[in-house]
């Protein structure tokens, strides 16, 4: 019965009913966005006073309720005082409660992630309806909507799936199969554990999306030589492999991931504080270098592969590199050194890649028929473009805001390893109801003052939200690896569910004792 799709989609329902009905918290503080003279704060000073907000960066002013019990102490309120002081650039934001429209917009969240994990619909069409339903909660119009979906990071995962295609025609995903057959004989998990964690270390170096993408590109043509069907256990284990592997190792260097790049850049708004190339390389690198196998570790104890799939046998040689092999390395290492070197020319990783495609074209390793056959356009335009819509959706309804300070006075007082540990699993949930790179962004601005205010080094939060934020392994939408490896259709989104929910506290634990380890070692904390 569960199974049904009309059953499904009623359970989907009625979880953003339940949401809905739930009480709505209205807090006590509030932001004043666009009044620079303070007029209405002059009007409501009975009722309101100014609160410094632990010091952290806003946009305007934050003010707190006197007596909260009063009529007055809403957000409504406060609104109509607007309105009748005709104020029409004032708005005002929840800061430790739900706006009407933050308690829609989780509503809208719950309902979605039932489908997501369920899937009686497509997530390509589940993802679509990201969009409007976030139009029709009035959490943003229909430009903010929809722009995601052709976000930079999205065109860039485009990129590295683009790479992908192009190595696969040139021959080179067949000789770097090939070459790990060799060493693995005929043993499927061997070649499982050799390529993932191999391409999981090599993904800080170029990131975890063109790892995972060309890891399965790679795999994939000896699964179907072995026999191995799609959905089942050793196809899972397989896939989400790469994948998981990828995600852990992109947390060793700033351009393994965006999410890390984001916390540097915070960081260094905030603070001034610098994360060099070679910083978080030193800082990240140990956590990174233990979590890589680990993940495989686990998704073979998950899924527990068959071993009785053997490998083909492989030639002994597979001769001279072509002509095409050798213009298609030489494009993919121009375009993977400007992503090395980002910081020094300001190219954006999306138009690097663009151009990269476009001298793959130029130089006849791939042609537009190529693109269009193989690219699932579905998986980026929408899957993960729905990841990066919901962030953002997050962001403008408050939402994040809420669970922010509702969450992180919990860990004032204690110390930095409980603050870094609450740090981290709060970065790890959230990073799986939108791109990684969002959940980044969102979280950053609001911990970044709470460590200086704790007398806790910047860095130890910037570091632990960029790396924690890799482990976003529950939903398709979480991260580039995730969205990449389910375009393949090896497994369901609630596959990864399963693999993510066992995988998850594994990895946040031993993020959490090997950094506080290593960490203390090199003196940060």
């Amino acid at each position: 019965m569960l199974k049904n799709r009309i059953v499904q989609l009623c359970l989907a329902l009625g979880c953003g009913l339940i949401v809905m009905l739930l009480p709505r918290p209205e807090g006590t503080k509030f932001e004043i966005i666009g009044d620079q003279d303070r007029v209405l704060l002059s009007y409501i000073k009975d009722d309101f006073q100014l609160n410094d907000n632990n010091g952290q960066k806003t946009d305007g002013y934050v003010i707190q309720s006197i007596n909260p019990d009063h009529t007055s102490a809403t957000g409504e309120w406060l609104k109509g005082k607007i309105d009748q002081l005709g104020l029409s650039n004032v708005s005002i934001e929840y800061v430790d409660g739900l706006s009407p429209i933050a308690m829609l917009f989780l509503a809208a969240l719950a309902f979605l992630i039932f489908l997501l994990i369920f899937e009686p619909i497509t997530l390509e069409i589940t993802a679509v309806c990201f969009g409007v339903l976030l139009i029709l909660s009035g959490v943003t119009d229909v430009k903010g909507a929809w722009a995601p979906y052709m976000h930079p990071v999205v065109v860039f995962i485009m990129c590295c799936l683009v790479f992908a295609i192009a190595m696969e025609k040139a021959g080179l995903t067949h000789r770097l199969g090939h070459a790990i057959a060799r060493q693995a004989g005929d043993s499927v998990i061997k070649f499982t554990f050799l390529l993932s964690i191999g391409l999981g270390y090599a993904s800080g170096l170029f990131h975890d999306a063109a790892a995972t993408a060309i890891g399965i590109a790679t795999m994939l043509p000896l699964m179907r030589a072995a026999g191995i069907k799609p959905y089942t256990n050793t196809a899972k284990f397989m896939v989400l492999s790469v994948s998981f592997a990828a995600s852990a190792g992109g947390m060793t260097t700033l351009v393994g991931g965006g999410r890390n790049m984001v916390a540097a850049a915070f960081l260094k708004e905030f603070t001034g504080m610098e994360l060099t190339f070679f910083d978080w390389i030193k800082f990240a690198a140990p956590a990174g270098l233990i979590s890589v196998p680990l993940a495989v570790v686990i998704l073979y104890f998950i899924f527990r592969p068959d071993p009785k799939f053997k490998l083909p046998k492989v030639d002994k040689t597979l001769g001279a590199f072509t002509a095409i092999e050798k213009r298609t390395i030489a494009i993919l290492l121009v375009a993977f050194g400007m992503w090395l070197t980002k910081g020094l020319h300001g190219l954006d990783y999306s138009i690097s890649g663009v151009l990269a495609i476009a001298a793959l074209v130029v130089g006849g390793v791939l042609e537009w028929e190529d693109i269009h056959q193989h690219l699932e356009w579905g998986t980026v335009l929408f899957i993960f473009g729905g990841g990066i819509t919901l962030g953002l959706g997050m962001d403008a309804s408050g939402a994040a805001r809420y669970f922010a300070n509702l969450v992180f006075p919990l860990f004032q007082g204690n110390g930095w390893l409980v603050m870094f540990a609450g740090v981290a699993v709060f970065g790890a949930i959230v990073t799986n109801a939108m791109a990684n790179v969002a959940a980044a962004a969102l979280i950053l601005p609001i911990v970044i003052p709470l460590a200086q205010l704790e007398g806790v080094d910047p860095r130890v939060l910037a570091l632990c939200l960029g790396m924690a934020t890799s482990f976003a392994m529950l939903l398709v939408i979480g991260c580039p690896p995730n969205a990449i490896a389910y375009s393949y259709r090896q497994f369901k989104s609630a596959d990864l569910t399963k693999a993510g929910l066992a995988a998850t506290p594994i990895l946040l634990l031993t993020l959490i004792v090997v950094c506080a380890l290593w960490w203390n070692v090199l003196g940060l904390v």
